[in-house]
């Protein structure tokens, strides 16, 4: 049994013959094609195909279409976390700037006019398809960067789990702090990537049961840096890089590496640093036993304005002392 392992492209139209030349052009290209004649089971088509192989890789709609037009549809595909990644084309007769802006509102990746030339056509799928591949390959070496940040994080008794708490706690502070998607996104990576830099501080060094001289305390200063070096291949790496360099930057300019002051400090790498404080003063360390919760909260607030953006440790602490556990 051989696999079929050409590009999948959905095609929407309400329009018979338009759906049947389109159909012909790709399928002549060497394209699987998939069609569909409605928005409303466009989108049908797409949710029941969650779970990644299935999914179309490319869907192309049609703006005018009676029901769920070709806007609608594209907004909804791209709200949906299993296929936002799947680049759109849309196709219109339209030729207002406004008609086209709307369609990148919507989240569209093209646009295509009518009546469609064949050449054209093909160009731009293909050249969103390469896109396409190339974002899966760097979101595969992604997936290898965070299974290597998770086991050496999992080595260590002291620190298993801390990653995955400091994005889940990220995540609800950035929610609540009205962050946008794009944001918590980057604060739920993050989270995961922040001490990846680590990986190149001796472990010795990192469970020593006491206190650090000057050369070792550098050292271990040294690891938002290597980690910004480490994530630096990611897709969409620019935003995720500001929060792994800068998550040990103090309000008052003393952090490191860079002494950022204040909100010359990214926003995320101002969340990120509450929460990571949080989680360690809340979990066990070679040198000394954890702090209460409470503990813990009293030290961000009494800290507020020095090592910890005040209005973010208010709204942290707010949303910890509505959780049922305090």
């Amino acid at each position: 049994m051989t696999t079929d392992n050409r590009d999948k492209v959905l095609i929407v139209d309400d329009n018979v013959p338009n759906v049947q030349l389109l159909e012909a052009y790709l399928a002549g290209a060497g394209y699987k094609v998939i069609c569909a004649y409605s928005g409303a089971e466009a989108l049908e088509i797409v949710s029941s195909k969650k779970g990644g192989d299935n999914l179309p890789d490319l869907v192309i709609l049609d703006v005018m279409m009676p029901g769920v037009n070709g806007y609608q549809a594209c907004r909804k595909i791209k709200a949906g976390d299993e296929t936002r990644r799947i680049p759109v084309m849309l196709l219109t007769a339209l030729q207002e700037i406004d008609d086209k802006v709307k369609g990148f509102e919507a989240g569209a990746d093209e646009f295509l006019s009518k009546p469609i030339d064949k050449m054209e056509l093909l160009i731009r799928v293909k050249s969103l398809l390469r896109t396409k591949h190339l974002n899966e390959d760097l979101e595969s070496a992604r997936n290898v960067i965070y299974t290597l940040a998770l086991a050496i994080e999992a080595s260590d008794p002291y620190t298993r789990g801390h990653s995955e708490r400091v994005s889940e706690y990220g995540v609800r502070l950035a929610k609540r702090l009205n962050l946008s998607r794009e944001q918590q996104d980057v604060i739920r990576n993050a989270g995961i990537l922040h001490d990846i830099g680590k990986i190149g501080i001796s472990e010795t060094l990192l469970q020593k049961p006491g206190p650090l001289s000057s050369r070792e305390l550098i050292a271990v200063q040294d690891h938002p840096a290597i980690g910004e070096k480490i994530v630096r291949p990611l897709r969409s790496a620019n935003l995720l890089l500001t929060v792994i360099r800068h998550h040990q930057e103090r309000y008052d300019g003393k952090g490191y590496p860079d002494h950022l002051l204040g909100n010359e400090i990214p926003v995320g790498a101002r969340v990120v640093s509450v929460v990571d404080a949080y989680d360690a003063m809340t979990s066990p360390r070679p040198y000394r036993p954890p702090m209460s919760k409470r503990q813990a909260l009293s030290t961000l607030e009494r800290e507020a304005g020095k090592q910890w953006d005040p209005g973010i440790v208010t709204e942290f602490v707010a949303m910890m002392m509505m959780d049922e556990e305090l």
